[in-house]
C-alpha cells in the first residue's frame, strides 16, 4: 500500500523515530569512517604533540606562572597543556583515532582484496580507445599465435595477467604493482597499532589500574618508606614504568612511578640486589660509562646479571635498564659553623637520605657527589648586596683556559672536588636547600670556599663564596665574621684604626675617625638593622645610609672615603682576632690584600645568608646507588610492528605505482595476421608512464624505436 503524495505539499514527510535512528547511526559510521575525519584528528594530535614538545611537561606550577604570568598559568593548566599526553581530551582524540582508523581499515580492506582479485578481463574493446595511454598494430601472426608471444612477453616483463576468450576475439588483463593498494591497509594498519601500543604503555593504564584497585596518588614528599599502602600498586598490574634505586649491597622490590600530579608505588614480581656498581670517568670528570652487577632473587631462585646502558635484562616479562646512578646512603662527618658570635663547631654525623633535628628545624641529608663537573649558576662577579652571589664556574674556568683552548685541553680543571646537598625544613614544613663544595675552588684567582642555596629547586642556586686564608682552610675568613658580630670587637677595631690613619700633625682628627669607622663596621655588620628590615647590613646598608644622608652631589666622594674607612677597620679587625688565637699578624702583602678584597664581599652576602650556621663537609664513606627503570611494556611489540608495517606501507605507497594493461586481439582480414589494440592506466599518472607504455609498444606491438 503506497501512501499519498501531493506535489502542493510543503510538509517534510513524516518519518517515525524508528526509521530515523538507523539514518543517525548509518551517518555517524559514515563520518568515523570517513578519511577526512581520521586526518582531521591526526591533524590535531600534530598540533598537541607539537604544543607538549615546546612546552616542557610536568614541571612546577611556579616555574609556569614565571614564565607565562598568573592569568594564562591558569589557562593553559585548564587545558591539561602541562600534562597534554595524559590529559583526557588527548586520550580521547586517539580512542576516536583508532576507531576512525579502524573503521576505514575494516571499511576498505574487503574492497582491496576484492579488486586485488578483479583483473578487470571484462573490458570491452571499444573503450580502449579512451585510455590516454593506448595504441593499435598489425602482427604478422595469426591470434593464438600472437597471444602466446604477448603473454610470454608480459610474464617476462612482471606482469601478471588473466585471458577471457570472445566470441570476435581474446581479451588480456595484466596488472602490475598490485602492492600499492596492500600499502594502504599497512599504512593504517600501523596507525592503530602504534596508538594502542602507545596507549598500553602510557599513564593511562596505570590510572586505569588505580581505579580498579581503589589507590590514591602520593602528592606529598619524604621517602619511600613513608608512602602509605594505599598509594601501592600491585605486581599483577599489566603495564607500568617506574625507576627503582638500589643501594650496593641491598635489594629492592619497589619502583616509583612518577604521574603528572604525584607518584605511586608498584610491587615488583622479584627483587633486584645490587652488588657493585661501576662507573668509569673521562679525564674531565665526567662519567663514561657504568654498569651494574645485580642478583634477581625470584621466589627461591637468584640470577646473576649485568645491567649496562642501552643493554637491558629481561626477566619475566619485565626490562631491567640502566637508567642512571645516585647516592645509596653515604655517610658524612659534617661540622656545623656558627656564623655569629663565637662558638666553638659542632660536630654532625649522618647518612645521605636520612633526617636529623638542627635546633627548631630539621636537617634532611639529600645527597653526596664526589666528583663535580657543572656550571654554578651565571653572575658577572660584582656584589650582589642583598643576596648571595651567583657564580659561573665554567665561564671563570674558560677564562684561565685562554682563547686557544679548543674543548680537550686540560678538561680535568673542571672537577672542582666533592660536595653534599642537604634541606633545612622548618616546623611549617616550608624547607629551603643548600649545596655546599667541600674543598676551596678556584676562580679569578682566588681559593674561595662555595656554599649555596635556592628557595626552590626551580631556581638556580646562589652561592656564598668564602675566601680561604693562608693554610687552605675556611678558619680565617669565619674568625672575621665572628668578630664582626662582637661590638667590643668592632670598637677595638675602629680605635686602632684611626689611630694609624690619623696624621701626626692632626691628632684632632682622631675622635672623628674612631666614631666613622665604629659607624661604618656597624652598619656593615648590620647591629643597626631593625627586625623587618628588607637591608639587614653589608655593602647595601652603607649604600642606603649614603643615599639617604649625603647630599647627591658629595655621594660619591664620601662613598669612596667609607669604602676606605670600612676596609682599614676590617682589616684591624682581622688582626685582632688573629691575636685572640694566638696567632701572629697577619703580612700586609699582595695574598692578604686579595683575601681582604674577597672577605669584604663574602661578609657582605653572609648577612643574608639565611641560616646561622655553615655547614662544612669534613669526610665521608661513599655509598653508591644504581637507579634502574623497570618496565612492563605489553605494547611494546605493537608499537614495533607498527613502525615496520607503517614503513612497508609508507614505502608501498609513494614507490609502487599500480598499472593495469588491457590487449585486445582480434583476427585481421588475412587470417595469418591478427589486429593488436592496446591501453593502460596507472593509479597515478607521471613521466615514466609514457617511457613504460613505449617499450611495451616496442615489445608487445614490435614498433621500431
Amino acid at each position: 500500500m503506497h501512501r499519498p503524495f501531493f506535489l502542493g505539499n510543503t510538509h517534510a514527510p513524516m518519518t517515525s523515530p524508528a526509521t530515523s535512528r538507523p539514518s543517525i547511526a548509518r551517518e555517524l559510521l559514515e563520518l568515523l569512517s570517513s578519511m577526512r575525519f581520521a586526518i582531521t584528528l591526526l591533524s590535531v594530535i600534530c598540533i598537541a604533540s607539537v604544543i607538549g614538545t615546546v612546552l616542557r611537561q610536568s614541571e612546577p606550577l611556579g616555574n609556569y606562572i614565571n614564565q607565562f604570568g598568573p592569568f594564562w598559568a591558569e589557562v593553559f593548566g585548564a587545558f591539561n597543556l602541562y600534562t597534554v599526553y595524559s590529559a583526557p581530551w588527548f586520550l580521547a582524540i586517539l580512542a576516536f583515532l583508532v576507531v576512525s582508523t579502524s573503521l576505514c581499515v575494516a571499511r576498505n580492506t574487503p574492497k582491496i582484496i576484492a579488486d586485488l582479485k578483479n583483473y578487470k578481463e571484462g573490458v570491452r574493446e571499444q573503450s580502449l580507445s579512451a585510455f590516454h595511454h593506448k595504441a593499435i598494430a598489425e602482427l604478422p601472426s595469426s591470434p593464438p599465435m600472437a597471444l602466446a608471444e604477448i603473454g610470454a612477453a608480459l610474464t617476462q616483463l612482471g606482469w601478471k595477467a588473466r585471458v577471457q576468450q570472445r566470441e570476435n576475439g581474446t581479451m588480456i588483463a595484466a596488472r602490475q604493482g598490485a602492492a600499492n593498494k596492500l600499502g594502504y591497509i599497512a599504512a593504517h594498519s600501523a596507525i592503530v597499532l602504534i596508538l594502542i601500543g602507545g596507549v598500553l604503555d602510557g599513564n593511562a593504564m596505570v590510572k586505569l589500574a588505580m581505579w580498579l584497585q581503589g589507590k590514591t596518588l602520593h602528592t606529598g614528599s619524604g621517602f619511600v618508606s613513608e608512602i602509605k599502602p594505599e598509594s601501592r600498586l600491585s605486581a599483577a598490574n599489566p603495564s607500568f614504568r617506574g625507576n627503582v634505586s638500589v643501594a650496593e649491597n641491598q635489594r629492592q622490590g619497589l619502583a616509583v612511578l612518577s604521574l603528572p600530579s604525584g607518584v605511586v608505588l608498584q610491587d615488583l614480581p622479584f627483587e633486584i640486589e645490587l652488588k657493585k656498581f661501576n662507573v668509569e670517568y673521562y679525564p674531565t670528570g665526567m662519567p663514561k660509562s657504568f654498569a651494574s652487577d645485580i642478583i634477581i632473587h625470584d621466589g627461591g631462585q637468584t640470577r646473576s646479571a649485568t645491567v649496562k646502558v642501552n643493554e637491558p635484562v629481561i626477566h619475566q616479562g619485565l626490562a631491567i635498564y640502566q637508567s642512571g646512578f645516585e647516592d645509596g646512603g653515604s655517610k658524612l662527618r659534617l661540622k656545623a659553623l656558627p656564623l655569629g658570635s663565637r662558638g666553638n663547631p659542632l660536630p654532625i654525623e649522618g647518612r645521605v637520605g636520612t633526617r636529623l633535628a638542627f635546633g627548631e628545624q630539621v636537617l634532611e641529608l639529600d645527597g653526596l657527589r664526589v666528583i663535580n663537573v657543572e656550571n654554578l649558576a651565571g653572575s658577572d662577579g660584582s656584589a650582589s648586596g642583598a643576596d648571595v652571589r651567583k657564580v659561573d664556574l665554567g665561564e671563570r674556568l674558560s677564562q684561565h683556559l685562554g682563547s686557544g683552548a679548543k674543548g680537550g685541553g686540560d678538561k680535568v680543571l673542571h672537577n672542582v672536588g666533592p660536595s653534599f646537598s642537604y634541606k633545612l625544613r622548618d616546623a611549617a614544613g616550608q624547607a629551603r636547600e643548600f649545596n655546599n663544595y667541600m674543598l676551596p675552588v678556584e676562580l679569578e684567582g682566588h681559593k674561595l670556599f662555595l656554599a649555596g642555596v635556592r628557595d626552590s629547586p626551580a631556581e638556580n642556586f646562589r652561592y656564598l663564596r668564602m675566601p680561604a686564608d693562608e693554610n687552605g682552610e675556611i678558619t680565617g675568613w669565619l674568625r672575621l665574621r665572628q668578630a664582626l658580630a662582637d661590638p667590643a670587637l668592632r670598637e677595638q677595631a675602629a680605635q686602632r684604626y684611626a689611630d694609624t690613619a690619623t696624621p701626626p700633625t692632626q691628632p684632632q682628627l682622631a675622635p672623628q675617625l674612631k666614631l666613622t669607622a665604629q659607624r661604618a663596621l656597624t652598619l656593615f655588620s648590620g647591629a643597626a638593622a631593625k627586625p623587618g628590615d628588607e637591608v639587614r647590613g653589608g655593602l647595601p646598608a652603607l649604600s642606603q645610609f649614603v643615599e639617604k644622608d649625603v647630599p647627591e652631589s658629595d655621594r660619591q666622594r664620601v662613598s669612596e672615603v667609607l669604602l676606605r674607612i670600612l676596609n682599614g677597620s676590617l682589616f684591624e679587625l682581622n688582626q685582632i682576632a688573629r691575636e685572640q688565637d694566638g696567632l701572629k699578624p697577619a703580612a700586609t702583602d699582595a695574598d692578604m690584600q686579595g683575601f681582604m678584597t674577597q672577605a669584604v664581599m663574602s661578609l657582605s652576602d653572609s648577612l643574608y645568608y639565611p641560616s646561622p650556621m655553615l655547614l662544612q663537609l669534613q669526610d665521608f664513606e661513599q655509598v653508591q646507588a644504581s637507579v634502574f627503570q623497570v618496565a612492563r611494556a605489553p605494547g611494546q611489540k605493537l608499537v614495533y610492528l607498527g613502525a615496520l608495517l607503517l614503513i612497508i606501507g609508507v614505502f608501498a605507497m609513494l614507490y609502487v605505482k599500480e598499472r593495469r594493461l588491457w590487449v585486445w586481439i582480434a583476427p585481421s582480414g588475412d587470417t595469418a595476421s591478427s589486429q593488436v589494440r592496446m591501453a593502460m592506466s596507472s593509479t597515478r599518472e607521471s613521466p615514466d608512464n609514457a617511457t613504460l607504455f613505449a617499450q611495451l609498444k616496442r615489445t608487445l606491438l614490435k614498433e621500431p624505436s
